[in-house]
């Protein structure tokens, strides 16, 4: 063999396949890549996000904060007749717009009509009964009319036979004396029994005569009753149904509303139609917050089902004396219903509608406000951390009121500058053991 040539194959080692050679590269390249990925992680700075706000120039307000419910001002109430047992079989949606005149609640007339058809048919009775008790007391009157023609007659023939005397034997003329006498008798005996039937007869008629105005007049009350089993709206306006203290809802809870099929009672407040042209927020205060809160305060309220509008009112009413809310057994709070009258309204604007109220306790407008977040105390002063760049020097303020969301600064910082919501270091340690 010449030595120019090399051999293919270099004797004491296996020959690589191209598999193998590829396999190899790859692993050697991924092994790179994670070491230079560890080198970039571990060695660049950390970047730490800081929330952050802008000092802003406003008015601040100091409230009492609570919840509340829209109300009619005026409403008109219809209530249940006085009818027995009423029950009601239609009942107009809640919310829902009616006309004058329209059907709002009606009743079931069962029970009624079925009473009035029976007292119809009694004071049929009694006219029969009555004209029947005529007919017999005219029998009897035309009977005891002839009775007296008879007795008289007796009397007066009585009295002919004893003028006879004269010319008659003593005998004789004492009989027909003794005979004038019980003549005399039997006429007033028939005199005594005409004045008895005739009693007898006026206490028929009478007692008839009363039976039937108590049942014309028990006719009548339930015709009247028919006539007040239907309610109609007396105005236009939006139907609220009203609660059902009788329904025995869930106890510290308020009761369902009504609906048909319910039993309601005399002069139970089924419904309302409330006044839309005039509208209050109808609070419960705090025993705490009683003694901040005065009649002319103003009052910023936001509505749940509007949030897009604030409405604006004024405290014109507030319970002299506290009101139990039950939370459960042996289990109250106090608290002070109040009226705050809205001075703008909402077409959308309906009664029951929950809402958050803030009653101005007071106000400063045109002053520098930060969260109350912004602020932390440094060696025992309050202080901010400014945005400077990727820094958040501290910087000591002087501050002045607060609220739940704001602080009054009164120096150290201006307008438009921004400040850290957290501790800068607080937010780095976070991140690294992110």
């Amino acid at each position: 063999m010449s030595k120019d040539l090399k051999p293919k194959q270099r004797i004491g080692r296996p020959p690589a396949s191209r598999k193998k050679r590829i396999i190899l590269w790859t692993l050697s390249l991924v092994g790179f890549g994670g070491a230079g990925y560890a080198a970039y992680k571990y060695t660049s700075p950390e970047v730490v996000e800081v929330p952050v706000a802008k000092v802003r120039r406003g008015e601040f307000v100091l409230a009492v904060r609570t919840r509340g419910e829209v109300k009619s001002t005026r409403s008109l109430t219809l209530t249940a007749p006085q009818v027995p047992n009423p029950q009601i079989v239609k009942l107009a949606e809640s919310g829902k717009p009616v006309k004058k005149g329209d059907v709002v609640v009606e009743f079931d007339t069962a029970t009624q009509e079925q009473y009035h058809l029976e007292r119809a048919t009694t004071v049929r009775t009694v006219d029969s009964q009555i004209v029947q008790t005529q007919a017999q007391h005219r029998m009897t009157n035309e009977m005891d009319g002839m009775n007296l023609m008879q007795s008289e007659y007796n009397l007066e023939r009585a009295k002919l036979e004893a003028s006879k005397a004269e010319i008659l034997s003593e005998i004789e003329g004492a009989k027909n004396r003794i005979n004038v006498g019980i003549a005399g008798g039997e006429l007033g005996q028939v005199k005594t029994t005409i004045n008895s039937h005739k009693v007898s007869q006026d206490a028929d008629l009478a007692r008839l005569g009363e039976t039937k105005d108590k049942t014309i007049r028990d006719m009548t009350r339930a015709k009247g009753y028919l006539q007040k089993m239907v309610i109609r709206a007396p105005n236009d306006g939006i139907i609220n149904v009203l609660p059902n203290f009788r329904s025995g809802g869930a106890f510290g809870q308020m009761p369902p509303p009504f609906k048909e099929g319910d039993r309601a009672w005399t002069g139970a407040a089924i419904a309302e139609i409330p006044d839309l042209s005039e509208m209050r927020a109808e609070l419960k205060l705090d025993e705490v917050d009683r003694g901040k809160i005065r009649l002319g305060q103003q009052v910023k309220i936001r509505v749940d089902a509007i949030p897009d509008k604030e409405f604006t009112a004024e405290i014109d009413w507030i319970s002299p004396i506290a009101s139990l809310i039950w939370k459960g057994f042996m289990n109250a709070d106090k608290v002070f219903p109040t009226f705050a009258t809205l001075k703008n309204l909402d077409p959308r604007l309906r009664p029951g509608m929950s809402a958050s109220v803030d009653i101005i306790i007071e106000s400063e407008p045109n002053v520098l406000l930060i969260p109350a977040r912004a602020s932390f105390v440094h060696e025992g002063k309050p202080s901010v951390y400014v945005q400077r760049g990727q820094k958040f020097p501290v910087r000591v303020i002087e501050v002045g009121k607060r609220n739940d969301n704001d602080i009054v600064v009164l120096a150290g910082l201006k307008e438009g500058e921004m400040v850290a919501l957290e501790d800068p270091a607080e937010a780095a340690k976070k991140a690294k053991k992110r």
